[in-house]
């Protein structure tokens, strides 16, 4: 019998689930437990017993469960700075709001313990000063679950719901690099015959106008392309936004990020702006309402398997770059 319904490989979360084993080991409770053997007890206790109110202390012993597991103290962050993580993902903090200066967290100049496990010489000295803040958030919390049942699993499922989103920016972050990248490998076999040195990132062209051309990754637009018209100016002329994720749910946040990079660029003097989508079926009316600077949309896919759209792309390339098709 032929079966009609078919699914796609779960890849997504065959990748969270490798990712995940290695986030244990650095981040969340098992990182813990590791840290704690490698300490003294007693220490440790008398830290706690420093910096946690002794009712939060009364509660977690009642429920069988050390003090560490919500509230840090600095002998703990200065002997495995990494777990800056696990607290961080316990109060459900997102990297961006803990990190960031939008929510005035005060915290970014901690972030490297959390990404490299290195406790900074200039931030040693204020890790009470961090360890006293998180301690009276972790109260709140510790108030706030106590008429549930406490338990050493539902704190570690508090810990994997912050990871579980940052797991999936990551992977969409992942999806709009590759998008990036085949777009600049669409433009490089456009343009190959023409370049005279080429990297991972540019594309450096001598022109029919006698000029230098290059078209270059950057942080904001994806991609641009600049004509050099003098050892100190360049004009900028195209700039590209890539938005490779392929839900159309989300392509109203995704066209609206790219009108504001396509703002920005226009300050900077760019006259093309270029979107490359990558959901099927783009409404073309409502895209132009989502970003109206943007001049021309194109699907990512039709770039990929050629057609019309690419033979438009193509066309625009060759001629903003002043080269031979």
């Amino acid at each position: 019998m032929t079966n009609e319904i078919k699914f796609p490989v779960p890849t997504l979360q065959i990748d969270f689930a490798v990712a995940l084993r290695e986030i244990r080991k650095k981040y969340l409770q098992d990182a813990l437990f590791f840290t704690i053997g490698e300490l003294k007890i007693a220490d440790v206790d008398k830290q706690l017993a420093e910096y946690v109110p002794a009712g939060d202390l009364s509660i977690l012993a009642r429920y069988g469960l050390r003090a560490e597991l919500l509230f840090p103290v600095p002998m703990i962050l200065q002997h495995n700075p990494f777990l800056l993580g696990y607290y961080r993902l316990l109060m459900g903090y997102s990297q961006k709001e803990f990190y960031g200066n939008d929510k005035g967290f005060g915290a970014g100049r901690f972030k490297s313990m959390e990404t490299t496990g290195v406790l900074n010489k200039k931030i040693a000295n204020i890790i009470p000063n961090l360890c006293m803040a998180f301690c009276e958030a972790a109260s709140a919390l510790l108030h706030g679950v106590e008429k549930i049942e406490l338990s050493r699993n539902i704190l570690d499922d508090l810990t994997l719901l912050t990871v579980g989103p940052q797991l999936r920016g990551g992977a969409n972050n992942k999806v709009g690099r590759a998008g990036i990248v085949q777009v600049f490998e669409v433009i490089r076999r456009i343009v190959n015959h023409a370049a005279c040195h080429i990297t991972d990132s540019s594309i450096e062209i001598d022109s029919s106008t006698g000029r230098k051309v290059f078209i270059q990754f950057a942080p904001d637009p994806d991609i641009i392309i600049r004509e050099e018209m003098s050892s100190e100016f360049s004009r900028n002329v195209v700039a590209i936004e890539i938005k490779g994720g392929t839900d159309i749910s989300n392509i109203h946040n995704r066209l609206g990020e790219a009108e504001k990079s396509h703002q920005k660029a226009k300050l900077q003097g760019f006259t093309e702006f270029w979107t490359v989508v990558n959901v099927t079926k783009l409404d073309k009316s409502t895209a132009k309402s989502e970003s109206p600077t943007t001049n021309r949309f194109y699907s990512l896919s039709s770039l990929l398997s050629g057609g019309e759209e690419y033979e438009d792309f193509r066309r625009r390339i060759i001629s903003l770059t002043a080269i031979a098709g």
